[in-house]
């Protein structure tokens, strides 16, 4: 075939190359249109319907605030739980189970109360052992505590002076006291409690009421104000028979350090056992302050 019959091929009139240009470019827009449009229109629906859903849940919550109640669904599962307003120093078990609360924890609460703690304060209800930060933010709002006056100047008891709210407060044992007695006292609150029983468990029992003050985190200013109603009673502390202990269990008290518990069994290893608790004077790390903080916790027998 020559060369200009193959020419003949690509020459085209002037309609014949409009209407070329003309479909190439429907071609084009129908290939572009979806990607161009849909994505966009889809994006814009899921913001209206989200901006709608925040709309309808303002208006539930305005709903629930206007009538005092609200409701709280924890993780989607459990059954929607009332919140009303309420006074924690009378509300019931049942009323505490209203609001969500678990079994162990309105027993810590109960068992506060009949102690006779109070809670003056909305602020007071994070004391308690065991209550988790999310559900005293939940509760919080919705505290109402009826003011208690005093007899003679009629004053809420939140305003009174310090002084005539640790009157309120009845001597306790702090080696029988628990948790929710502690934090009945002033300044004292979960945490510091715990520290307070922890320290107990590991020295064997106080045997002195300033040992408290020795108890990590509590300020002395704190001490101070709780001291007059604290006391004592050391007739059931537990003692370490120096004649038979090991190593790791004498090391393991607050009060005796690695290298006096390991040279109290270096010389009773030496010198057979213990005739008298002095014998621990012969013992160049044992000094007289040593000896005087240790010995309440130590026997022959």
């Amino acid at each position: 075939m020559k060369a200009n019959q193959w020419k003949e091929y690509f020459v085209f009139s002037k309609k014949e190359r409009i209407g070329i240009i003309t479909m190439l470019i429907i071609l084009i827009g129908i290939w572009f249109l979806p990607a161009a449009f849909s994505p966009d229109d889809q994006t814009d629906n899921q913001k209206l319907e989200a901006f709608r859903a925040q709309i309808a849940a303002l208006k539930i919550k305005d709903t629930a605030a206007s009538n005092n109640i609200d409701t709280y669904v924890e993780n989607g599962n459990t059954p929607i739980v009332s919140l009303f307003y309420f006074d924690p120093n009378t509300l019931s078990f049942s009323g505490w189970k209203k609001l969500g609360l678990p079994d162990k924890t309105i027993a810590t609460i109960t068992n506060y109360i009949s102690k006779g703690g109070k809670f003056r304060k909305p602020e007071d209800l994070a004391k308690i052992y065991g209550l988790r930060k999310t559900d005293y933010e939940r509760l919080a709002p919705y505290v109402k505590i009826e003011n208690l006056y005093h007899k003679e100047g009629k004053l809420p008891i939140a305003e009174l002076p310090l002084q005539h709210e640790q009157k309120t407060i009845k001597a306790i044992d702090i080696n029988s006291a628990d948790t929710t007695i502690f934090i009945a006292l002033p300044g004292i609150g979960s945490k510091l409690a715990n520290r307070i029983i922890n320290f107990r468990q590991k020295l064997g029992g106080f045997y002195a009421v300033d040992q408290v003050a020795e108890v990590y985190g509590l300020p002395d200013s704190t001490f101070q104000k709780i001291r007059p109603k604290l006391l004592c009673n050391a007739k059931d502390i537990h003692k370490i028979n120096i004649n038979t202990t090991t190593l790791d269990d004498l090391k393991a008290h607050p009060y005796i350090k690695f290298q006096v518990a390991n040279a109290v069994i270096q010389y009773r290893n030496q010198h057979g056992n213990f005739q008298s608790l002095n014998d621990l004077k012969y013992i160049p790390l044992i000094n007289d302050e040593v000896f005087q903080k240790m010995v309440p916790y130590l026997t022959l027998y």
